[in-house]
């Protein structure tokens, strides 16, 4: 389970209904019970597909690629935030004026430096926490928000510039 649950669920009773691949939930509050997320409700019968079958609102993340980011990036002004731990963003990170930088950790504390006027591609370090990041943003009324799949490892293959790396060990 993402070590960070406690970072991102602030409040050790609050009520969870979790949505899990069929099969998992026993295993969902497990981890959670031993992280001290006692107050699990239960789970959602048949997955997403019960939700959307029930007729009831989703939402969607779109996610485009880095080669893709990079043509978004060399054509327009663009807002990137860069949702990694503080070691992996100062060990290097993406070039440029329009960047920010807050691990997901404390996402929820920093909303008030995210415009709700701009268009944000996030990404993290492999493409996982940039998709909670992305979503706790749109439950936060964030709507325009871009994932960049597969992340800072992808990012890296691309032609765009980047901090000189710095070894991880010496920070």
């Amino acid at each position: 389970f993402a070590p960070w649950v406690g970072a991102l669920i602030k409040h050790i009773n609050q009520p969870i209904l979790l949505v899990v691949p069929e099969g998992r939930s026993e295993e969902a509050v497990t981890r959670l019970a031993r992280v001290g997320y006692d107050n699990t409700l239960g789970y959602l019968e048949g997955g997403i597909q019960s939700w959307i079958d029930a007729g009831k609102k989703i939402e969607h993340i779109d996610s485009i690629s880095a080669t893709e980011f990079e043509k978004h990036a060399r054509n327009e002004s663009v807002n990137v935030l860069d949702v990694r731990k503080d070691g992996e963003y100062q060990s290097m990170h993406l070039e440029g004026n329009n960047i920010q930088h807050f691990a997901l950790d404390f996402i929820n504390e920093q909303l008030d430096q995210i415009s709700l006027d701009k268009k944000y591609y996030i990404h993290c370090a492999g493409g996982y926490r940039s998709v909670i990041a992305a979503s706790i943003l749109k439950a936060n009324g964030y709507n325009n928000v871009v994932d960049i799949a597969g992340g800072f490892a992808a990012l890296k293959n691309t032609g765009l510039e980047f901090s000189t790396f710095v070894c991880p060990s010496t920070l």
